[in-house]
């Protein structure tokens, strides 16, 4: 998304952000013992003054690993660190201020965090501090600061930096659009296997433009980029198996990427599920489940999707009963309400087989510019 009046095509995601937990994950520090933590012991060295201890006890209040989650002390914890000087800390907070979690939203305060974590020559900050510079949010808007900080990201190895310079290129936002050298900017971030710019790159070979298509790399990259946790990738993977059936080997395949991206607040994925139903294609044809998805879609979506399901919605509701059709109804409100959160990137931690956490970085609100992570159910 980019900031202010101009086209966001950036997305939540691609605010960075520092966690112990999540090992494996790009933007994350990586791991955390496998033991539980000795609360009482890093407390008391946090409680000295001690940085390290107090990053460790945020993370903790963070994850709930060891004591009950608490945003707000989670927060505190970071701030005080963040004081010391800690660059770690001061990237933290600044992801807390950017999105509002635990403190309320201050994207002036953001940008501060960032600007002196960002000065002691973290990585990560520069890319958030690039992307607020793009955003305008807590700085006035300054793409020429924001591509000489993804420069500078993306020369010590950063993904995610190179997939913002193919953002900035092939959208032409603050740069003379060139949208050869956004993809070879893509390219380099796949290469570094990007979940983000998998997308960008599997958009571009998938749909009809001046690009030649590329269906089947195109999978290729939905398929890595969902394998991420990414919430458009598997929608997207889904819905090219089912349009595609020539790069189809899996119906399985495809319904269960579709049905976790339902389950993730994705609308669109949960009208081609009643879509299916409806047609009998690669399921049995119910009228049931096709009307339940459809609400479902309803539900979870804004005004633009009841137009798209309204016709549909009316020919099935007249092969029930008011009762059952009031069945149906309270099951797919029952079923929307445990999903009601709309999520862009699941991260999950798994540790000697077992589920210790699971997040998830939900999707921007209207008019928002990030997202905050939140904890979603073990898996």
């Amino acid at each position: 998304m980019l900031g202010g009046c101009h086209n966001r095509r950036f997305y939540a995601a691609e605010i960075a952000f520092l966690l112990a937990t999540c090992p494996g994950c790009e933007y994350f520090a990586v791991a955390s013992p496998v033991d539980e933590p000795n609360i009482s012991k890093i407390q008391e060295a946090a409680e000295k003054g001690q940085a390290k201890s107090e990053i460790a006890l945020g993370d903790a209040y963070l994850t709930g690993h060891g004591v009950n989650q608490d945003l707000r002390l989670a927060a505190s914890w970071y701030e005080k660190a963040a004081g010391f000087g800690d660059p770690v800390a001061q990237n933290q907070i600044g992801y807390f201020y950017q999105t509002g979690m635990g403190v309320l939203p201050d994207a002036v305060r953001a940008v501060h965090w960032y600007q002196l974590s960002a000065s002691s020559g973290l990585t990560i900050a520069k890319v958030n501090l690039g992307i607020a510079y793009i955003w305008g949010l807590g700085a006035e808007r300054n793409p020429k600061m924001a591509e000489q900080l993804f420069i500078e990201a993306a020369n010590k190895g950063n993904s995610l930096a190179l997939t913002y310079l193919g953002d900035m290129y092939f959208f032409g936002d603050g740069v003379p659009q060139d949208k050869a050298a956004g993809e070879r900017w893509y390219e380099r971030a796949v290469k570094m296997h990007n979940y983000l710019a998998a997308y960008r790159l599997g958009k571009i070979l998938s749909e009809p433009r001046e690009h030649p298509r590329d269906i089947a790399r195109a999978l290729s990259l939905f398929r890595e980029s969902a394998a991420a946790g990414f919430v458009l990738s598997m929608h997207s993977a889904g819905l090219l198996l089912v349009i595609h059936p020539e790069v189809c080997t899996s119906h399985e395949e495809a319904l269960s990427l579709l049905n976790e991206a339902a389950s993730a607040g994705m609308w669109k994925s949960s009208v081609v599920l009643g879509a299916l139903a409806r047609d009998g294609k690669w399921v049995p044809q119910d009228s049931r489940k096709a009307y339940f998805h459809f609400r479902v879609g309803v539900l979870q979506g804004d005004e633009a999707v009841k137009a798209v399901v309204k016709n549909d919605l009316q020919a099935l509701s007249v092969k029930f009963s008011p009762e059952e059709l009031a069945k149906i109804d309270e099951e797919a409100n029952a079923w929307a309400g445990k999903h009601n959160r709309p999520l862009e990137i699941l991260y999950k931690d798994r540790r000697d087989g077992a589920s210790i956490a699971a997040f998830a970085l939900a999707a921007p609100q209207s008019g928002d510019h990030a997202g905050p992570l939140i904890p979603v159910a073990p898996f």
